[in-house]
């Protein structure tokens, strides 16, 4: 492989960037990735910004060590809390012509489509919603369309999800509880971003209980229009991303792990080698 030439970096904190990482595969088949789990740590959806931030450092700078120019956080959490400061102050010293992009400002810029009345809810991890990096991007971002923003932290789904409970009754119970919270809250709410990476899959629970008429924004396809938007866009980036067609996945958690959840997010089985972060 040419040496000017790298992979995409996609990290996670766990499995969901694996949401985003399929739709990738999807799009641009035939570029190379690499996928990051900091599965031992997870989930940073409670834990502090200066953590999430050290921690999620940590990632982009193995990635880059990895032979990365351009990492994607795949992972609400990180977005919200670390992707600010490694824009702004890391990446200037570590190397100015690397990127690192989130997944919050995709899906802002999206649901200016979405929203036919400006009334949006979100969904998120306890983190995302405390960050309130929704409200502030849609404020920044979201052309005036948007009028109003309610929030929903939703600390049992991403759980329920990685302990496969997708089909239980107790993920009803709390699908159902948090989809009622966040319509009392607002009545008006006619479109709400699933606003972490894990969601998707209980799609057709978070269905059964919110209106057809309420649009729901999933990131993965989002954000993957949205990546092959900025590499037309920056085609100089374009032309360091290598184009093999290969996939390589890291994960800090035992790899039998890993490979057997990993299949639930992708549909097909996987092999991993295991990575320290530090």
């Amino acid at each position: 492989m040419d040496s000017k030439l790298q992979p995409i970096g996609v990290f996670d904190s766990g499995y969901g960037g694996l949401t985003i990482l399929k739709e990738f595969l999807n799009d641009l088949p035939e570029y190379d990735f690499i996928y990051l789990g900091d599965n031992a740590r997870a989930p940073y959806g409670s834990r502090s910004f200066e953590v999430v931030y050290e921690y999620t450092l940590q990632a982009v700078t193995k990635l880059f060590e990895m032979g990365c120019s351009l990492v994607i956080l795949a992972c609400n959490t990180a977005s919200a809390k670390a992707l600010r400061n490694i824009q702004q102050n890391d990446l200037p010293h570590i190397d100015p012509d690397r990127r690192v992009l989130g997944v919050i400002r995709p899906a802002v810029e999206a649901i200016r489509d979405f929203t036919r009345n400006g009334h949006v809810g979100i969904f998120g991890t306890t983190g995302t919603v405390l960050s309130n990096s929704y409200p502030i991007e849609l404020e920044k971002w979201g052309g005036g369309v948007v009028v109003r923003t309610t929030q929903e932290a939703c600390p049992i789904w991403v759980p329920l999800v990685e302990n496969n409970e997708i089909s239980s009754p107790g993920t009803e119970y709390f699908v159902s509880k948090n989809v009622q919270n966040l319509l009392a809250a607002d009545p008006e709410i006619d479109s709400i971003i699933l606003g972490c990476t894990h969601y998707p899959l209980l799609l057709p629970v978070i269905r059964k209980f919110v209106p057809e008429n309420i649009k729901l924004l999933e990131q993965g396809k989002v954000v993957s229009s949205k990546l092959i938007e900025y590499l037309n866009r920056h085609p100089e980036m374009d032309q360091k991303c290598s184009k093999h067609g290969t996939v390589r996945y890291y994960t800090t958690e035992n790899i039998d792990v890993f490979e057997k959840n990993a299949t639930t997010f992708l549909g097909h089985s996987i092999k991993s080698e295991k990575i320290l972060l530090k």
